[in-house]
């Protein structure tokens, strides 16, 4: 009996870092999710920023680099 007990309280104690080593990967995995997001507004935001500035441009802005 006191062999099963030991056996049950490892196995818990395993599963209990098992469990706290998932939830640290789901925590840094929100953190990067977050971060994407963060980064891809950014981006949203140059790319009509960008559409919009289309108008202002001047002929000379057109010149390719090798003028």
């Amino acid at each position: 009996m006191e062999h099963r007990l030991t056996e049950v309280e490892t196995r818990i104690s395993l599963a209990e870092d098992l469990l706290e080593a998932l939830n640290l990967t789901i925590y840094r995995q929100q953190q990067q999710i977050d971060s994407l997001q963060a980064q891809l507004r950014q981006l949203h935001r140059q790319c009509q920023d960008s559409q919009t500035n289309v108008g202002q441009r001047t002929p000379r802005d057109e010149i390719p680099p090798h003028y």
